[in-house]
């Protein structure tokens, strides 16, 4: 009777645990975007320090709070609530550094990039420090891309190879990114800040998977089977082209002719409403949603667009209220591959904005094949000739649609697959390995000299990037191609689109979305 009466409490003390661990994820949210935004107050205009401040204060009341709840007493929901909030207490929910009081960055915001990477690796926390500072120095190299008297960033180059009618100077602007490769693999020898990381990163982990081949596992592709889907996927590509070689800075202008004739009627001040105007149609409506957007160039921004809770949905007093999901990305101009990205990350934006669920379940799987579904079905659809059509004004045959809307597909397979060649043999020469996989595949002009691989992708994304492709292949070849340009279609998506929650717990295996995460 006695251990009856001391474990009776246990669901009730659980329920006021929940409500503490909910209000600290939503501070750590405001935290986050906040930093991320380069802000020195949140959207609700509180200082950034003192949300921090109250941050820490509820992290030291949430830990006892957990501690006194007589776990063993728990019914199956209320057990694996109380799990997920523990670890991701003690994965996720760490202590936080304040900026600077001024909220300032200051003046030279270039990472020192002249560094041993060796070295560095050797130092505790070196495999950590060495990834860290390999990202930094990737993402100060892609954001300042020189050509003549213009800074650019990688992106912009990349969609101007795609314009641009003369080869010479596609090839110009092609080598101006010679500067990103070398971001990461130096001059190519065994002791590049890449081949350093990939064979520090092997060393460690030992006789232990790799996270592609677990996170192949868990999405269930046997990972014994990953690198030969993939290069079934380059066969096919390879089937469909042309038996005739092009230059790098050529492939992607022949890849480019959708984006080439589109683009024009896409200005950077009509990105965004454009974007809106989709989702809308939809039965979206990203203002009423909350999204929030930050889309403009600065120094020391992210490389990579990412969508994150800016704060999370909340059941309070009976009502649901909306949380502030929150778009990063960097766009200098307008054009078709930039809307693109960004119908993708607000696919992103709405999914976590339809969660409803408990707050210890109020999360997402940031980047495993559904999510990445969910975000390509709206995202594909700009290859169609009937969308272009009825958004642009515009469209092109859909052979060259469906030719732009895979150039960024078999771009990455070919990515996935040398990462995950480096990672059998990290001796190997990357170089070597991406010349051989772009020509054989690609039908690519061989630039052994060139590590432009380095401009695919940051480094360490190949566990993300698989659920990425198998999601963008799921988008592709589970559902009809749509032309949400018509009223018909329009209305029986409706309700699946904004309504992905339920009472049950979205994720079967939650974790917090983290800033890198598309």
């Amino acid at each position: 009777a006695t251990t009856a009466r001391l474990r009776a409490p246990a669901p009730a003390a659980l329920a006021a645990a929940e409500s503490l661990y909910a209000d600290l994820r939503d501070l750590r949210d405001r935290i986050d975007v906040t930093v991320a935004a380069d802000r020195t107050t949140a959207s609700d205009g509180t200082p950034l320090g003192d949300v921090i401040r109250r941050y820490d204060g509820l992290r030291q009341r949430l830990a006892p709070r957990l501690a006194a709840v007589d776990s063993s007493s728990l019914p199956g929901q209320d057990a694996r609530a109380f799990g997920v909030m523990r670890r991701t207490l003690t994965r996720d929910l760490g202590p936080v550094v304040a900026p600077p009081a001024s909220g300032a960055k200051p003046d030279d915001t270039r990472p020192d990039c002249a560094y041993d990477a060796r070295t560095l690796a050797a130092l505790p926390a070196g495999l950590d420090s060495l990834r860290t500072r390999l990202y930094a120095c990737y993402g100060w190299a892609q954001s300042h891309v020189i050509l003549g008297a213009d800074t650019l960033d990688r992106l912009s180059v990349l969609g101007a190879l795609g314009r641009t009618h003369d080869a010479a100077r596609r090839r110009r602007l092609f080598l101006s990114l010679e500067p990103v490769w070398r971001s990461m693999n130096g001059d190519n020898t065994p002791l590049s800040p890449y081949r350093t990381l990939i064979a520090r990163e092997v060393e460690e982990r030992g006789t232990r998977e790799p996270p592609a081949r677990a996170q192949a596992r868990a999405t269930g592709v046997p990972p014994d089977s990953l690198e030969g889907w993939l290069l079934r996927v380059l066969e096919s590509w390879r089937a469909a082209t042309p038996d005739t070689l092009v230059e790098p800075w050529d492939w992607y202008y022949e890849t480019g002719r959708t984006s080439r004739r589109l683009s024009p009627r896409i200005s950077r001040e009509r990105l965004a409403a454009l974007n809106a105007e989709v989702y809308r149609a939809l039965g979206a409506d990203v203002n009423a949603l909350r999204i929030r957007y930050d889309l403009d160039p600065r120094d020391g921004k992210t490389p990579v667009a990412f969508c994150t809770f800016g704060g999370r949905p909340r059941l309070i007093g009976g009502a649901w209220t909306p949380g502030e999901p929150s778009v990063f990305a960097t766009y200098r101009t307008g054009g078709l591959d930039n809307l693109s990205e960004l119908l993708h990350e607000t696919g992103h934006a709405v999914h976590i904005a339809a969660i409803r669920t408990r707050p210890a379940f109020a999360d997402w799987p940031d980047s495993d094949p559904f999510t990445e579904a969910v975000a390509d079905f709206v995202a594909l659809d700009v290859a169609e000739p009937q969308w272009q059509q009825h958004w642009l004004g515009d469209s092109v045959p859909l052979a060259d649609g469906l030719r732009g809307r895979y150039s960024g597909i078999v771009l990455d397979i070919a990515w996935a697959i040398f990462e995950l060649r480096m990672q059998r043999d990290p001796t190997a020469d990357p170089n070597e390995l991406w010349t051989a996989l772009t020509r054989d595949y690609l039908r690519i002009s061989p630039h052994p000299e060139l590590s432009w691989w380095g401009h695919a992708r940051p480094v360490g994304e190949l566990a993300r990037l698989h659920d990425e492709l198998r999601g963008g292949l799921d988008a592709h070849c589970r559902y009809p191609r749509p032309h949400p340009g018509t009223a018909r279609l329009v209305r029986p998506r409706r309700p699946n689109l904004v309504r992905l929650g339920g009472p049950a717990p979205l994720s079967l295996r939650p974790r917090a979305a983290h800033p890198r995460s598309r």
